[in-house]
């Protein structure tokens, strides 16, 4: 049991913020083993934030001591032995600032259910237990996301990664910091639409998707890109366009249905 805690989280309010601004927070975390049943515990938490689908430079990373030992099979994963954790800080240690940082993003995990067992597993033991990790934040599956655009297909970190061709040449190990950056990019990278709308779902021999592009991370400090307006020319154009096919669909056009207004 950790030692009580003189804070408390304050209340969700459904994950969203006030700000139009969307926040998203990619984390990975690395354990002593598979179960939190069993008593395995967080090692290792890396965490990267986006705001509106852009890097912002901000993190959190920790290593924690887990006060018992690490299975022989995690080891060989990640690398991490405890003799190396001796002098870092419990999870309680670092739970405020861990806690502060996720709060009302929607958190991108591969393998959701995973990482958010242990972590709810490690809130649980805390003297004054704070709210569960999908009371705080709104989860996304990126394992799920993947499964559903590559059916039948490997959909592993390491399997996306050669897949959408983001780079790994740092990546020895499976350090949390390191698999939340490399998450982000392919995240980015399925959810942006350009692969399935530009390029060929057939793959190659190498894994990548014929034609596909090199991912290219833009920097987090560039200009916003203009907007373009339609002139009032083009909007009567538009309108006139839509009058024409009108006449042509008995059902109407879908943009003129209101479902079609956001």
């Amino acid at each position: 049991m950790n030692s009580p805690m003189p804070w408390r989280t304050r209340p969700s309010t459904n994950c969203r913020t006030l700000s139009t601004s969307v926040r998203q927070v990619v984390l990975d975390t690395e354990t002593t083993g598979l179960e939190p049943e069993q008593g395995h515990r967080v090692i290792e938490i890396g965490a990267v934030e986006l705001v509106d689908r852009k890097f912002t430079k901000r993190h959190f990373h920790e290593y924690i001591n887990p006060e018992r030992e690490i299975d022989d099979a995690a080891i060989e994963v990640h690398g991490i032995t405890l003799e190396t954790l001796q002098d870092k800080p419990r999870f309680g240690d670092v739970a405020p600032r861990f806690l502060e940082f996720i709060r009302g993003a929607e958190l991108i995990i591969h393998n959701a259910p995973f990482d958010v067992a242990f972590l709810d597993y490690e809130l649980s033991l805390l003297d004054e237990a704070p709210n569960t990790v999908s009371e705080l934040c709104r989860i996304t599956d990126s394992l799920q996301i993947a499964r559903h655009k590559h059916p039948g297909q490997k959909n592993s970190l390491d399997a996306l990664r050669r897949r959408y061709e983001v780079n790994s040449s740092e990546r020895t190990l499976h350090g949390a910091l390191l698999d939340a950056e490399l998450l982000a990019d392919i995240y980015l990278a399925m959810t942006g639409g350009q692969t399935t709308l530009f390029l060929g779902e057939q793959e190659t021999e190498t894994g990548s998707p014929s034609g596909a592009a090199v991912l290219r991370r833009l920097s987090a400090d560039r200009d916003a890109l203009p907007v373009l307006r339609a002139s009032r020319e083009e909007l009567q154009l538009h309108e006139a366009r839509l009058d024409a096919m009108e006449q042509a669909v008995e059902s109407g056009v879908v943009w003129r249905r209101p479902s079609a207004v956001r």
